[in-house]
């Protein structure tokens, strides 16, 4: 017979997740490889104009090749008329609606609840999507609706920062309602008492634990301390592993298609993008109705 899970035991695996997610979405938002924001915003060389409109990179305009970098022509000599290729391209990289760029800087709330939607979804998608590679059979571990829960999860935390709820009782109540259907009270999501609060500080240590050792080691989170840290926050999910199959879903022919070994990655995918949708559509409704308490 299954556990019957309560909300206090929702909440109580809910509020270290909704923790780690702070730190997960800060390293994609901070990211700037290319140290955009340096070179256009940070006192570099490069800031007598501003970037250009967004746009996506076209290969076809860029100079020929007979055209060095720096801005020198074949001969050797400087163009001063051209500005290097590199300047060129970071340029061009700078418009493109990416965190760190002006790009991003300039989007709307509801432009870049889109990107974490859409962008960011489709790497947690293909992710989900995975288990069903061997079709009907492994698409039923619990690892599948552990990552997409993950994925969803990260996506709500994500839309209702850019909405400036950064509360996190409300996002744990956003997150068990949009994609648990649990309707938390305000008190349970908070967790009252010295025992809770140790809990949960135990717990998010234990999922940013390699988040942490990589912002001291190299100064930043790296690619593998994020994935390792998703890992880390499936894991933890799976305590509620019954409650997962509430969650939004892809469609029939997504589940279809999902059944079929090989192609069964690629239904995954697909249904686990529709459902990402869904909820993002669901999330900000959410928070249009349920606005967070005045501090």
């Amino acid at each position: 017979m299954a556990e019957v899970l309560t909300d206090e035991r929702i909440a109580a695996v809910l509020r270290p997740f909704v923790r780690a997610t702070a730190p997960v979405l800060q390293a994609l938002r901070e990211a700037d490889p290319l140290r955009l924001r340096r070179r256009f915003r940070g006192g570099d060389e490069v800031t007598a104009e501003p970037p250009p409109e967004p746009q996506e990179f076209d290969p076809a305009e860029e100079p020929s090749e007979e055209e060095h970098p720096g801005g020198k022509s074949a001969g050797g000599q400087e163009d001063p008329g051209e500005p290097g290729r590199l300047d060129r391209l970071m340029r061009r990289l700078d418009s493109m609606q990416l965190p760190g760029s002006s790009a991003w800087d300039a989007m709307t709330i509801d432009q870049r609840c889109d990107w974490w939607a859409r962008r960011v979804g489709r790497f947690l998608a293909l992710l989900a999507g995975l288990p069903n590679f061997g079709g009907v059979i492994t698409s039923r571990l619990p690892i599948r609706n552990a990552l997409g829960t993950v994925g969803q999860g990260l996506v709500l935390s994500a839309i209702a920062s850019e909405h400036g709820v950064h509360d996190q009782a409300h996002q744990v109540r956003l997150i068990a309602e949009v994609v648990l259907d649990r309707a938390l009270p305000r008190t349970v999501a908070e967790g009252t008492g010295t025992g809770a609060r140790e809990h949960d500080d135990e717990r998010t240590a234990e999922l940013t634990e390699e988040l942490e050792a990589s912002r001291r080691e190299h100064g930043r989170p790296t690619s593998a301390a994020v994935a390792n840290t998703v890992w880390r926050m499936a894991r933890t999910l799976w305590e509620i592993d019954s409650e997962l199959d509430k969650r939004p879903q892809g469609r029939f022919h997504h589940e279809a298609i999902g059944s079929v070994p090989v192609l069964g990655v690629v239904g995954g995918y697909l249904g686990e993008r529709s459902a990402l949708r869904r909820v993002a559509r669901h999330g900000s409704k959410w928070l249009r109705r349920n606005p967070p308490p005045a501090v």
